[in-house]
């Protein structure tokens, strides 16, 4: 945990990365706290419509239960392991699992549908996938073995961790582009003690006395996994699981009133619709919110109606929790995500890797515990990643202070209610349905949303194809909340001499539509 220090600089100045050289996060996150107290609460489960707690000595023997069985179905050190589930104890057991074991677990959203996890599956070569009843269908219909919590008949297992490092793969986690599939960023054990002091940071130094932390993000992703769930095993804070199919602000309400949660990371979408319902969430000590700036307006009401200033925290899944606010800290500044975490060297550089003090792109020095191992199988796209000692967020900024503006992203991939959506798996999905001739994807801005999907189709000649049509034709194949809300019909799309698709030009036609 974070040495609290009487002001930031000396919190910053004063940390270095203290790394064993063998470290298993299953170890880290439950094995250890397992031994100790076994009926501390580790999970309070309302996925069931009722609570259910989970102590830390009960996810520790489910989890010994899941590695049997994926011992039993052949899985080894190094091989990758599914987890097809939404917020659950079963979810936190299976990463636990694998990781034990040296294996690397790949989480994977509910919500996708077939190509889009056939892509992922098929990228990293997954022998079994850890999932539910409907997960299971699905898996099948593309062949690939899934393990159910019906089939956890073994015995839990004894056997001693894997002798595994801080570079050690543990985990896979797919992360959206701009052009061709989605990557996967390989992290080392060493990624959740790269995480820590950025979630404590940004609930004011989270494991204080009552603490218990919940978000409505999916465990799937980072920001749910790395942000939320293993940081708060491995700090004692107990988590809350509660799956729900629609955030809305009447059952975020009830999560929090019935899990007794006082430490939440909201996506910026859900604040603005808190914002919009006029949502009262009394006893609330911290509130943590990351993707983009929240702006002066949304600080001001979180101060007003949680009575908390909302804590604003910066990063991506190749390297994240780079940068936070800190109220007990220091004052923030709207518009800015906050200053570097501990341990982590943020700055803006020029076209020749140095740090300037004008715009620039954002980035993060070499050595810093949550930055990727590599993309998987990429070798081109992991060496793009860098400049010079540089990993390049893929953002422009500036530093004013100590603290970092964000102006703008780099890339196309759009940000839609808290999710990163990368325009060419829609594109990609789109140019399979038999009418249409070419397609392309971006972002139009929306208020609530921050963006919304909208696809620019030129059909073939002849052809015909509505709207709902091709919506219902990418909900059926990709993840539901990336299909396109909104579809334009052109005759023709803006092309280069070489024939690929200008896509600033239709972001300037979204602007002005959206405008």
């Amino acid at each position: 945990m974070l040495t609290r220090a009487p002001t930031y600089d000396a919190l910053h100045d004063g940390f270095r990365w203290t790394l064993p050289e063998g470290l298993n996060m299953a170890v880290q996150v439950c094995d250890a706290r397992a031994h100790a107290t076994p009926e501390a609460l580790a999970i309070i489960d309302l996925t069931d419509g009722a609570r259910r707690d989970v102590t830390c000595g009960a996810l520790y023997t489910l989890s010994r239960r899941v590695e049997a069985t994926l011992r039993r179905r052949g899985v080894d050190r190094g091989d990758r392991v599914g987890v097809l589930l939404s917020q659950s104890p079963l979810c936190a057991a299976a990463h636990l699992a694998a990781w034990r074991m040296g294996a690397i677990s790949v989480p994977l959203f509910k919500l996708f549908q077939g190509d889009a996890l056939r892509t992922r599956l098929e990228d990293c070569g997954a022998r079994i996938v850890v999932t539910d009843i409907d997960g299971a269908f699905l898996l099948s219909e593309l062949g690939v073995a899934a393990l159910v919590e019906a089939d956890l008949t073994d015995p839990p297992t004894d056997a001693p961790p894997a002798d595994t490092g801080p570079e050690t793969p543990a985990v896979l986690i797919y992360t959206s582009g701009t052009t061709g599939k989605p990557k996967g960023a390989l992290h080392g054990h060493r990624v959740l003690t790269g995480h820590l002091p950025g979630v404590e940071m940004s609930h004011d130094f989270l494991g204080q006395p009552g603490d218990v932390l919940w978000t409505p993000a999916d465990w799937a992703w980072i920001g749910g996994l790395f942000d939320v769930l293993m940081p708060g095993l491995a700090l004692g804070v107990p988590v809350v699981a509660a799956r729900a199919d629609k955030f809305t602000p009447e059952t975020c309400a009830q999560v929090i009133r019935e899990g007794r949660v006082r430490n939440v990371f909201f996506p910026p979408t859900a604040l603005r619709m808190l914002k919009a319902a006029d949502a009262s969430l009394p006893g609330l000590r911290s509130v943590a919110s990351g993707g983009e700036p929240l702006g002066a307006e949304m600080l001001a009401w979180g101060r007003d109606a949680l009575d908390v200033t909302i804590n604003e925290f910066y990063g991506q899944t190749e390297c994240n929790m780079v940068a936070s606010s800190c109220a007990a800290l220091f004052d923030p500044r709207p518009g800015c995500i906050g200053r570097a975490v501990p341990g982590f060297d943020v700055a803006v550089i020029d076209e020749a890797g140095q740090p300037t003090t004008d715009e620039g792109a954002i980035a993060i020095r070499r050595g810093c515990a949550s930055m990727l191992l590599e993309y998987w199988g990429n070798p081109q796209a992991t060496a793009e990643k860098f400049r010079g000692d540089w990993l390049l967020t893929g953002d422009r900024g500036t530093i004013e202070g100590g603290y970092i503006r964000f102006v703008g992203r780099e890339d196309d991939v759009i940000t839609s209610a808290g999710y990163r959506i990368g325009p060419s798996e829609i594109e990609d999905c789109l140019l399979t349905h038999p009418a249409v001739a070419t397609v392309g994807v971006v972002g139009k801005p929306d208020s609530l949303r921050t963006e919304i999907v909208k696809a620019y189709v030129v059909l073939k000649p002849g052809a015909r194809a509505s709207a709902e049509t091709l919506q219902d034709w990418v909900k059926a194949r990709l993840a539901s909340y990336s299909y396109p809300r909104e579809i334009a019909f052109l005759d023709a799309l803006p092309m280069t001499v070489t024939g690929k698709v200008i896509r600033k030009d239709l972001k300037s036609m979204a602007a002005e539509e959206g405008a």
